[in-house]
């Protein structure tokens, strides 16, 4: 679950603290942070491949399967937000804005990991032939400039990478926003075409997660534009 927008943040910052209760130095604290982040990801994404390899498949979905679209292209829509998570934690302004950056980039990092499983176990490759969205019905037009729903454009990319302050803090809320949006309008659209159980109940703890981020997006993006 994520943590709302307190000052009081439990997680990765706190190994920037050493003992004695003195905050560490600017020069030591985002390095072993960064690492903190670094190990959760990559821990993460081994979880959700363990998740993966460990659920059972009494059906092997197909390669233009609603199944397969939606594993291929929510790896996809979730690498944009895992980056945009450790742009978040590395360099955001307050402990909230870190916190669900954190957050956001270790979970969606497992669930790139369980869906990645699942296309080798289905004996499909990371990515087809379809287009993006082709899986899910007028998904095609949801498609804007190559982009899946809620993506950031590459100049949007590129303006959260130099910005910085509050200024980051609330542009990476606006973008992860819409991202989430995004996200949620794709897992409404799998949770209805497929009756793989796995799938579906990935997908409905995606959308959960996801409204539940996006309340408090939307608090942190007002605490950014006040300040």
């Amino acid at each position: 679950m994520t943590t709302t927008a307190t000052d009081d943040v439990t997680g990765p910052d706190d190994l920037n603290e050493p003992a004695g209760g003195q905050p560490a130095g600017p020069a030591t604290g985002p390095r072993f942070g960064l690492l903190a982040l670094t190990l959760a990801v990559v821990a993460g994404l081994l979880l959700g491949y363990a998740g993966g390899w460990l659920t059972p498949t009494l059906t092997r979905p197909g390669n233009t399967s609603p199944e397969a679209g939606f594993a291929r292209d929510m790896s996809s829509h979730h690498a944009q937000a895992v980056e945009m998570g450790l742009i978040a934690f590395q360099r955001g302004s307050s402990q909230g804005i870190r916190q669900i950056g954190y957050d956001i980039a270790t979970i969606q990092q497992g669930q790139i990991g369980t869906m990645q499983t699942w296309l080798d176990n289905w004996g499909l490759e990371p990515t087809g032939s379809e287009p993006p969205m082709a899986w899910m019905p007028d998904g095609a037009a949801a498609v804007k400039n190559g982009l899946m729903p809620g993506m950031a454009t590459p100049e949007q990319m590129a303006e959260l990478r130099a910005a910085s302050g509050t200024e980051l803090d609330a542009l990476f809320c606006d973008l992860m926003i819409a991202h989430h949006l995004g996200g949620i309008h794709m897992a409404d659209g799998i949770i209805e075409a497929s009756d793989d159980r796995q799938v579906v109940e990935l997908a409905e703890n995606m959308k959960a997660t996801q409204q539940a981020e996006l309340n408090n997006l939307n608090q942190l993006r007002a605490e950014a534009r006040a300040g």
